[in-house]
């Protein structure tokens, strides 16, 4: 049997025992160390049989003490409602709500739910502030000339050899690197679209992509998009004549936490290359997969060059580096064209060290702690959410990312909720922020890229009490 194999045996075996209330609910398992020695694997395939366990909800880990069969190994909360905008409502921006929720973005003394990137527990500073010192010794002008405009050559390599994880045949000269991935997204709108034209996104879909494109003009028509599978294909294929190109947010959406099926993935590519569509892809939380491998993006089906791939580091390495990146296929020279108008040269250190980064296999290394890290937080908010907030509760399943979404109550107002959640120094991210129509009232994106500790368990059990409160 082949290695990569044994953790699933592994993790059935313990599952029918759990099935069978051989093991019961609260009861303690036997220690991976014991695993490792009984089954005769090793410490990595071990764990991931853990893992796998805990994916299912199956067992729970408590610090200090091992793995628990899970008091949610018989009870799982439901998903969220499909969503299902509305082709012809009034749009209004959330600004105020959002403004509200950045204001205080540099108080310390908040607990962030709100803000969906990694603490600072998860990345490695140290690792990073080495390979700066590094840069400024080896480059011209210790970094402080200009970088060539299409970008920094090693990081574009690095990138393109990056992209082998997802079938990807990228070169060096495919990509052009950008100050993160919104600047990405930007300058593609920017070179595909024109003030009136129409663009179709998931709803909910992340604030920021909302706001860029009411900036520059554009109608936006949300698409009724699926909690698990993204965007309901049926639904887009209805609205075809009317769009001008396409954005998802395909591997573990902000903020649904939703990934599009591999199939779907295709279907898109083909419905849009048959009319002639450009599709924007955001695909910056694809490499913060829990599952086996990198799920691909659709620019892995893309035989026009009508995708223009989006990424960067922001929510994998560096936030404030501002380090991202575009393939943008047959378009390569607007993009081109527009960062030249723009910025004229990309941040030469930043993108320096993270090209370096890349290159030596310490990326793919971080990755594998801050997945696992990820992981153990997704199903830790998930049994605090079953356990404190009401009973209607729903919430999402993502298999990577950053983010829950949770819908509760439909009387519930969750702008109020987070005003009377900030009296407790609470912050989250109310559902309203990701639309530009009236819905999503009644929901919330909770990040738990936080260090899991028994105070965020306390925090989030307050949140459910102050919910519970406001629907009685």
């Amino acid at each position: 049997m082949k290695e990569e194999a044994l953790y699933i045996v592994i993790a059935k075996a313990i599952e029918q025992q759990i099935r069978n209330n051989v093991l019961k609910i609260g009861d303690k398992l036997p220690s991976i160390r014991t695993v490792k020695r009984e089954y005769g694997v090793s410490m990595n395939t071990a764990t991931r049989a853990f893992f796998e366990l805990e994916r299912k909800a199956l067992i729970e880990s408590r610090p200090q003490s091992g793995f628990y069969v899970s008091r949610h190994s018989r009870s799982r909360l439901p998903v969220p409602t499909t969503s299902n905008p509305s082709v012809l409502s009034h749009q209004e921006q959330a600004e105020n709500l959002i403004d509200k929720v950045y204001r205080s973005l540099n108080d310390t003394s908040i607990t962030r739910f709100s803000i969906g990137v990694p603490a600072n527990e998860l990345l490695p500073i140290a690792k990073l502030n080495k390979s700066l010192l590094q840069a400024t010794r080896t480059l011209d002008g210790s970094g402080t000339a200009y970088e060539e405009i299409q970008g920094n050559f090693k990081l574009r390599r690095n990138i393109a050899r990056w992209s082998f994880t997802w079938g990807g045949m990228l070169t060096a000269d495919d990509l052009v690197t950008t100050a993160g991935a919104m600047n990405a997204l930007s300058y593609c709108m920017m070179a595909l679209a024109k003030k009136g034209d129409t663009i179709a996104v998931e709803s909910p879909v992340y604030f920021g992509i909302l706001q860029l494109a009411k900036s520059l003009g554009l109608e936006v028509l949300e698409i009724p998009t699926h909690p698990i599978t993204g965007m309901e294909l049926d639904a887009l294929r209805k609205v075809l004549p009317s769009i001008k190109l396409c954005l998802v947010v395909s591997n573990f959406n902000n903020p649904l936490g939703s990934c599009m099926p591999e199939e779907n993935k295709k279907a898109l590519v083909n419905m849009l290359s048959e009319h002639e569509i450009p599709l924007i892809e955001d695909d910056l939380y694809g490499d913060v997969y829990f599952g086996e491998n990198r799920p691909k993006p659709c620019k892995a089906f893309d035989k026009k060059g009508l995708v223009l791939w989006c990424g960067s580091v922001s929510k994998t390495l560096a936030p404030g580096y501002r380090v991202g990146w575009v393939a943008p296929g047959k378009f390569k020279e607007q993009v081109i064209r527009l960062k030249l108008l723009h910025a004229v040269s990309s941040t030469t250190l930043t993108q320096e060290v993270i090209g370096d980064f890349l290159e030596n296999g310490r990326y793919e290394a971080h990755l594998r702690k801050m997945r696992r890290t990820l992981q153990a937080n997704s199903l830790h908010f998930t049994r605090a959410i079953h356990d404190y907030f009401p009973e209607e509760t729903r919430v999402s399943r993502p298999q990577g990312g950053f983010v829950l979404w949770v819908e509760l109550n439909p009387n519930l107002n969750v702008p109020l909720l987070y005003d009377q959640a900030m009296r407790q120094k609470i912050s989250i991210a109310p559902g309203r922020m990701f639309t530009l129509q009236n819905q999503f009232n009644n929901c919330m994106r909770l990040s738990y890229g936080l260090q899991w500790s028994d105070e965020l368990e306390k925090k989030l059990a307050m949140l459910g009490s102050i919910a519970k409160k406001m629907i009685r």
